[in-house]
């Protein structure tokens, strides 16, 4: 169980470009907002990219990058990112092994039925790659506002 205060498990994997990446490799001056989604094109997910792009300037300006993860493969993220004119990386975790590691592929009820898949979370990561906040079961509604107004504390702006 990943925790505030203790270090996000790195990883390395393929972005929309097929280009192989490393989480430590994205980071900004003060660090990173990792972000797991469902799918590409979905409704919620497609409002939650949009909001992170409308606010990826801001975010930038305080130091901390943006990446969306999901199990979508690279040609997926890049018809996503083109059709939402995304501005920030995209990566691809086919095997769920990213998933696995920070514990946000688990059982959901969707519709009255129950499976696995993707609980919508978001890890607010330093430079170092140490957790700083754990966002859960995220509702996409103001998620974003949450996230800078989180970082204007830690930052003590």
């Amino acid at each position: 169980m990943l925790e505030v205060g203790k270090k996000a498990p790195n990883f390395t994997s393929v972005n929309q470009n097929g280009e192989k990446v490393k989480l430590a490799d994205l980071t900004e001056k003060n660090g990173v907002v990792v972000y797991f989604y469902p799918r590409d094109m979905t409704p919620g997910c497609t409002t939650e990219a949009c909001d992170f792009r409308d606010n990826f300037a801001h975010l930038k300006k305080f130091g901390y990058n943006v990446v969306g993860i999901s199990k979508d493969n690279p040609k997926s993220h890049t018809k996503f990112i083109e059709k939402q004119n995304l501005n920030f990386d995209l990566i691809s975790d086919e095997s769920g092994e990213i998933c696995e590691a920070y514990g946000v592929w688990r059982e959901k009820v969707f519709m009255g039925r129950k499976g696995m898949g993707i609980v919508r979370s978001t890890f607010l990561l330093d430079n170092s790659l140490k957790i700083k906040k754990i966002y859960d079961s995220v509702k996409v509604k103001g998620h974003v506002e949450e996230i800078i107004k989180d970082i204007q504390e830690i930052q003590g702006k």
